[in-house]
């Protein structure tokens, strides 16, 4: 048998998906949730959150931990551990973990008889990680981009603006504030190289579908760019791991996986990547006119690639693509953390948010929200601030739909840098299975959308990266599209199709939308009498219309 293990370690839960890949089945999969089984570590959302919800970190050993727990359960279930020939993950991306010389010694020295966490807890020169949802580097930005020239020359170098969350600017703040520990930092790892590290039993390369999200690789050549990183702190250049490419075989499993678990010592791996670079082949994005939108802690909206295209708007970003090509993506940090803020408001569950959601009219009688429960990363917002027009924070069928219907049009307008408009568009992530969800988005992009069975596609894209390895080193060429189709389990009664009577109002609610960012974020014109005339248009005849 040929298995493969695909891990996950996101925002709120570490996942692995075993596959067996010649019969195109899942042996087993399972997730272990930060909050709930690792109490301890007192997250909230997988995360600590300071400083009015700048400042967000993650503890790594936590992860460890979860790693732990999980490879448990396997031996609880009996899996043919032994047999598996490939392992690779994905990380939460940008996140990063800071080590120091202790590092690596320790991890080629594991005693199997005690745990990963008790044995590495000393290594670390930063007790917590910043991660994708940190907003508190601003200056930092800045500081980066004016070095390197400016807006668009920082998007030509790296692919992306300097963001907040990237890992550039996080190293350079923990350099400027904790000068200190940065010089007792030997290595700092990605999420993902950190837990490839692991894995491996020493120091693990960054792969460059990952490396793309730090604003310190090249987009062009792949390496490391001397600019960006002399822009971001000193002597960071021998801090960080080497770069390499998605599929390279860096090794084989460390033995204290093989002695306390009882995995294979001819278990091989490939580096770990990125949740949303895994993520474009767990939902087998691997072709033009293909996107797909994630709903999770953030909701993405991402695209393959063939050609190297960049958003010289700052917005989008280009990371690699584990395919070799690339990938567009626009991220937002309002995701499931603004629906359930509306939701847990008005003391609401899932069913009756769907419900409610589908009773209420496309449009939404002219109510229209900008959902910056947090700060936001598209269109980019530092304060958080809800604003209503139309309605206010009391009204309960206005709020659920204004919040959904702000997710997909803000989508759809910042999406269009891509030059792909999508042929049809994958949801997944945990708001997927929400039909009344997925109805609008499919309304908005005017595109039929494919919901999957599945819903944990990191891990997946993860396993199937592993198999398209393995076979590729055995000299067995699987394309791409070949080597996914079996494992996504597309069902025609999950397809939602648009209805096309909604088109011209969602033409006209996006402009509108458009205008409000406009007039909120930049001072544009008040469209207050665009939105008036909008309701007159079609909500005229209706007795509950709204001003």
């Amino acid at each position: 048998m040929d298995y493969f293990l695909g891990l996950d370690c996101s925002t709120q839960s570490f996942t692995g998906i075993l596959i067996d890949f010649q019969q195109k089945k899942t042996i087993f999969s399972h997730s272990i949730n930060f909050d709930v089984n690792l109490p301890q570590y007192g997250t909230q959302h997988g995360v600590y959150t300071s400083d009015d919800g700048k400042v967000v970190h993650s503890n790594p050993l936590m992860w460890v931990e979860a790693l732990e727990l999980l490879f448990t359960i396997f031996l609880q279930e009996d899996l043919p551990l032994n047999d598996i020939k490939l392992i690779t993950g994905s990380g939460q991306q940008h996140g990063t973990v800071y080590l120091n010389k202790s590092f690596e010694s320790t991890l080629k020295n594991l005693n199997k008889e005690k745990t990963l966490v008790s044995q590495i807890k000393g290594a670390f020169s930063r007790e917590t990680s910043p991660v994708w949802m940190d907003f508190s580097t601003t200056k930092e930005c800045e500081e980066i981009r004016n070095q390197l020239g400016g807006l668009k020359s920082t998007i030509q170098i790296t692919g992306s603006n300097t963001f907040e969350r990237f890992s550039g600017p996080q190293i350079r703040k923990f350099y400027k504030d904790n000068y200190d520990y940065y010089a007792q930092t030997s290595v700092i790892h990605l999420v993902s190289s950190f837990l490839s590290s692991i894995l491996l039993g020493k120091n693990s390369p960054i792969e460059h579908s990952d490396g793309a999200g730090m604003n310190l690789m090249n987009i062009r050549t792949k390496e490391w760019d001397n600019r960006a990183l002399n822009s971001t702190a000193p002597e960071l250049k021998k801090k960080l791991p080497p770069l390499t490419s998605p599929l390279s075989i860096i090794g084989k499993i460390a033995p204290f996986f093989v002695d306390r678990y009882g995995f294979s010592s001819e278990t091989l791996l490939i580096p770990w990547s990125g949740d949303n670079p895994s993520s474009l082949i767990g939902v087998g994005l691997t072709g033009k006119g293909k996107a797909a939108i994630s709903l999770g802690t953030s909701d993405t909206y991402f695209t393959y690639l063939k050609d190297l295209s960049v958003d010289l708007s700052g917005e989008g970003h280009v990371f690699g693509a584990p395919t070799g090509d690339y990938m567009g993506l626009i991220c937002y940090k309002n995701g499931s953390l603004a629906r359930e803020k509306v939701k847990d408001s008005f003391n609401l569950n899932w069913t009756d948010f769907s419900n409610i959601l589908a009773k209420t009219p496309p449009g939404n009688y002219g109510k229209i929200m900008l959902p910056y429960f947090s700060p936001e990363i598209v269109p980019l917002v530092s304060k958080p601030k809800v604003h209503r027009f139309g309605f206010d924070d009391t009204d309960l069928e206005g709020n659920v739909r204004a919040v959904i219907e702000a997710q997909f049009l803000s989508m759809k307008i910042h999406s269009e840098w891509t030059q792909e408009p999508p042929e049809e568009i994958y949801a997944t992530g945990g708001a997927s299975t929400n039909l009344a969800i997925l109805k609008i988005a499919a309304n908005i992009f005017k595109t039929k959308i494919l919901q999957f069975e599945a819903t944990n596609s990191a891990a997946l894209g993860a396993a199937l990266r592993s198999a398209k390895s393995y076979y590729n080193s055995k000299n067995q060429s699987f394309d791409w599209t070949e080597l996914v189709e079996g494992f996504l389990k597309k069902e025609e009664s999950v397809i939602i199709y648009p209805d096309k009577k909604y088109e011209l109002l969602y033409n006209d609610m996006l402009t509108i939308y458009q205008k409000y960012e406009d007039h909120i974020l930049r001072n544009g014109e008040d469209p207050e009498l665009s939105r008036q005339n909008f309701i007159k248009k079609y909500f005229k005849n209706k007795r509950d219309k709204q001003s």
